[in-house]
C-alpha cells in the first residue's frame, strides 16, 4: 500500500507545505508575468524567465497570456463603468468574489475585447501549438504529476491548485479589491489596498496603489507597505532575468522655488495624487477645527456621514470623482463655512493644474505660480504651509 503516498511518501503536513510553496509560485507568475511584464509592461523579463513563468502558468492554471492581458486592460481602461468585466460596483461583491471565474470565462470568449486589447502578446509556435491550442492539457499533466508524486494526497493538492487563481485572483483581487480595504489615493476608480503587506498574493493586496500607478512594477508605496512581487523582480534583476521600466514616482522635497519653473510644473502633475494625499492631511486640522466651531455654533449640517473623514476623502479627489449624492452634502457643508470653501476651492483649482487642458505650459506656470501666492496670502496657516512645500516638489 506503499504507493498510496506516491513517489516522495511524505506525510500529509509535508504535503500541504509543497502545496503552499507550489500555489505561491503560480501567484508569483501572474503577478510578475501576467500582470507586470505582460498586461502593463512595468519590466522586460528575461526569455528564460518569462518561458519558466508561461509554462508554469500553462500547468496550473491552464491561462492563455493573450485572454488574460486583454481581460485586465479592458479593465483599467473601463474601470468601474458596465464594461468592466469584473466590477463589484457594478455587479454586486457577491457575483464578482463567488463567480469572477466565470466573469472571466464570458469574457475571454468575446472576440473584440481578445482583438482590442490582446497586442503585444505571445504568438510564438509553442504558444500557437501547445499552450494556447491546448490550455487543458497543462492542468491534466499538472494532475499525473501530483498522484505520481505524492499518491492520493495528490488529488486534493492538485484542486487546491487548479483553485487557487480563480479564488485569489477571480474573488479576492477582483472582488474585495475593489470593495473593502484602505485607499492611499483617490484615483478615479474604486480600488482599494487590502493589507499593507503583500505577501499571499503576491504583492496584488496592494490594489489601489497599482490602479493610481498602473505601469509601476512596485506596486508598494507607504513605507509600512511590502510587496513581495517587486521582491522577487529585484531578485530576478540580480541576476540579469528582469528590467525594471517603471516605477511610481516618489514625492521629494527639495529647496522652494521663489518662481516656480517647468521643472516644478512637471514634478507637480508627475506626483498629483501624493500631493492630492498630501494635501489632505496638511489641511485636516484646520477642516477638524472648523468642523468643531461649526458644531459648537449649532450651524454643522445634520448628515448621515462622518464628515471628518468624508472631508478628507473629498480633498483627496478631483470634484468629477465625487458621487452625486455625495456633492449634495458638501454644498450644502460648504455653505456654512467659508473656510471650508475655500480650502475645497483651492483643492479643485490645483486639478485644473494637472487635467488635461488645452493651455500652454507657460499658462500653467503662471496658473500655478498664481494659487501659490493666493494660498500665501490666505489667511490659513496650513494653506501657507502646503503652498511652501509645493514649491520644493522635486
Amino acid at each position: 500500500m506503499e504507493w498510496l503516498n506516491g513517489l516522495m511518501g511524505l506525510p500529509w503536513w509535508a504535503n500541504l507545505l509543497i502545496t503552499l510553496v507550489l500555489t505561491h509560485i503560480t501567484i508569483a507568475s501572474v503577478t510578475i508575468y501576467l500582470h507586470r511584464h505582460q498586461a502593463h509592461r512595468a519590466l522586460d523579463l528575461h526569455p528564460i524567465a518569462s518561458h519558466f513563468f508561461r509554462f508554469w502558468l500553462w500547468l496550473t492554471t491552464a491561462q492563455v497570456t493573450k485572454e488574460w492581458a486583454a481581460i485586465h486592460r479592458k479593465h483599467h481602461a473601463k474601470c468601474e463603468t458596465v464594461e468592466d468585466p469584473h466590477s463589484p460596483q457594478i455587479l454586486g461583491i457577491k457575483k464578482v468574489f463567488f463567480e469572477g471565474w466565470e466573469l472571466y470565462r464570458a469574457e475571454a470568449a468575446n472576440a473584440e475585447t481578445l482583438q482590442k486589447y490582446g497586442h503585444g502578446t505571445p504568438d510564438d509556435w509553442l504558444e500557437r501549438h501547445v499552450y494556447s491550442k491546448y490550455a487543458s492539457l497543462g492542468p491534466t499533466i499538472m494532475a499525473f504529476i501530483d498522484l505520481a508524486l505524492f499518491g492520493v494526497d495528490g488529488i486534493w493538492m492538485w484542486a487546491i491548485q487548479m483553485l487557487w487563481i480563480p479564488v485569489t485572483a477571480a474573488g479576492v483581487i477582483n472582488g474585495i479589491g475593489h470593495y473593502w480595504g484602505y485607499r492611499n489615493f483617490e484615483c478615479e476608480d474604486a480600488s482599494t489596498n487590502i493589507f499593507p503587506w503583500g505577501i499571499l498574493i503576491g504583492g496584488e493586496e496592494l490594489h489601489n496603489n497599482h490602479h493610481t500607478f498602473g505601469t509601476s512594477a512596485k506596486l508598494s508605496y507607504k513605507w509600512f507597505e511590502f510587496d513581495i512581487g517587486w521582491f522577487y523582480i529585484r531578485t530576478l534583476a540580480v541576476f540579469k532575468l528582469a528590467t525594471v521600466r517603471k516605477v511610481a514616482p516618489k514625492l521629494k522635497l527639495a529647496a522652494a522655488r521663489p518662481v516656480l519653473d517647468e521643472a516644478a510644473l512637471q514634478a507637480v502633475i508627475a506626483n498629483r495624487y501624493a500631493i492630492a494625499a498630501s494635501y489632505a492631511r496638511t489641511l485636516m486640522d484646520t477642516v477638524v477645527a472648523e468642523l468643531d466651531a461649526l458644531k459648537a455654533s449649532a450651524n454643522l449640517p445634520t448628515l448621515n456621514v462622518n464628515l471628518s473623514k468624508q472631508m478628507k476623502i473629498w480633498l483627496k479627489q478631483d470634484e468629477k470623482d465625487t458621487p452625486v449624492t455625495e456633492k449634495l452634502h458638501l454644498q450644502a457643508l460648504l455653505a456654512q463655512s467659508a473656510v471650508l470653501a475655500q480650502v475645497y476651492q483651492m483643492r479643485q483649482e490645483l486639478t485644473r493644474i494637472w487635467e488635461r487642458s488645452t493651455l500652454t505650459r507657460d499658462e500653467l506656470l503662471v496658473q500655478l505660480q498664481d494659487w501659490c501666492q493666493r494660498a500665501e496670502t490666505s489667511g490659513i496657516k496650513a494653506l501657507e504651509d502646503f503652498s511652501l512645500r509645493l514649491r520644493a516638489v522635486a
